[in-house]
């Protein structure tokens, strides 16, 4: 059995800022597909360091005769940062969940070989960086120098909160590092581990505040727009966006999944990265439609800089992510109140050059390049002091204007 290093093409920005330090870093989804806050972190991360994207094991019933089991998850034909590239775990590197020790070795196994692509390109130094927390055996493996493990959400799911796990917990007192995204999950878990960082999501700030061409597919579309980009999830209102759409069959709600048959309701699909940033610019108002339960008040949504960085007006639902914004965003939870709501972010003055110019202020500070430059310290620090003086001598602007070149 082979394990697959695989290198994607290369964009010709340069080999990573310290190329003795790699990156392996376990995520629950194969590459490819919407972008989600691990793909902005890692791409840019790999710019410090050299970053490898462990792929999921397969469950070992998907590896049975009959199962389907495709080849591999890129077609190669995208381009990536010179210092970031893929591991496929091998067929015979399964995920078996049980016997613990069987699931224990094949996971610290899976880690060796990710990490030995790295030392092959030279790297000395060694980071296991874990996004969810199943990913703990990996840990069993001798083959890292760090670890650090990125919360980006309450795993349970469940709409009624539920206690910690003692896995999680453990987990997160174990790690070098501990990175957490939303407030409410600091709250929740960010007193286990002294060497805890609070990193929100952030955004590509010139993509979306860039003045972008009307897509094709808005132009039809009459005015005013109520928007929302993004895949339609159960912890949306759905319910809601029916029952505004039914009572404002004057305005065109628009959205990038299937919702409604209602002829004021526009369904345009998924939009890839590079184009979905020109569409808030194009609505009249941008939608946070969000169920308030025990699960959204642990969530940061990645929208929210996104709209931002727009500029145009934001209505959402008052989840705990959000009241930090109500200075810049509105907050309804009836919808007698959302309706109040869209109608006064529809006036002329909530387009103003002074709160466009409000709005996208907020979301320059969380641009994803400040971000992964902070995370890029907070990582150099916990290594040692040479790499801590060595990321320092960087200087912040020098690091940027680095990066901005290659």
């Amino acid at each position: 059995m082979k394990t697959v290093g695989q290198d994607p093409k290369p964009n010709g920005v340069g080999p990573p800022l310290f190329p003795d330090i790699g990156v392996v870093a376990f995520v629950p989804e194969k590459w490819g597909g919407p972008w989600l806050s691990r793909h902005q972190v890692l791409t840019r991360l790999s710019r410090y360091f050299h970053v490898v994207w462990a792929e999921p094991a397969k469950r070992w019933r998907e590896l049975l005769p009959g199962s389907h089991n495709p080849v591999n998850s890129s077609n190669g034909s995208e381009t990536f940062p010179d210092g970031f590239l893929l591991y496929q775990p091998g067929r015979w590197l399964p995920w078996f969940g049980r016997p613990a020790w069987l699931d224990s070795w094949t996971a610290a196994e899976r880690g060796r070989r990710a990490a030995e692509l790295l030392r092959q390109r030279g790297c000395k130094t060694i980071i296991f960086y874990l996004w969810r927390p199943y990913f703990d055996r990996v840990l069993e493996s001798s083959s890292y120098d760090l670890s650090c493990y990125h919360i980006v959400d309450e795993y349970s799911f469940s709409p009624t909160e539920l206690p910690l796990t003692d896995r999680e917990i453990q987990l997160i007192k174990r790690v070098d590092q501990v990175f957490i995204h939303s407030p409410a999950l600091l709250e929740r878990k960010g007193h286990f581990n002294p060497h805890t960082q609070f990193v929100p999501n952030g955004v590509n700030y010139r993509a979306f505040a860039t003045q972008q061409e009307e897509p094709t597919d808005l132009r039809k579309i009459p005015h005013p727009r109520i928007g929302y980009i993004g895949v339609i999830k159960g912890q949306l209102d759905i319910g809601l966006l029916l029952g505004l759409a039914t009572r404002h069959v004057e305005w065109s709600f628009v959205l990038v999944d299937e919702l409604s048959k209602l002829p004021n309701v526009h369904f345009l699909g998924h939009k890839p990265i590079e184009i979905a940033c020109a569409y808030p610019q194009h609505f009249d108002v941008c939608l946070l439609p969000y169920k308030a339960n025990d699960y959204t008040k642990y969530i940061y949504p990645l929208k929210l800089h996104e709209y931002l960085a727009g500029g145009r007006p934001i209505v959402g639902t008052p989840i705990r992510s959000l009241l930090d914004f109500s200075h810049v965003i509105k907050l309804a939870s009836t919808q007698e109140e959302w309706s109040r709501a869209l109608e006064e972010s529809l006036a002329p003055d909530a387009v103003s050059i002074d709160q466009i110019e409000k709005r996208r202020s907020i979301a320059k500070q969380v641009d994803w390049e400040t971000l992964v430059h902070t995370i890029a310290g907070s990582l150099c620090n916990r290594i040692g002091p040479f790499y801590e003086e060595r990321f320092a001598a960087l200087g912040s602007e020098t690091c940027q204007a680095s990066v901005s070149e290659r």
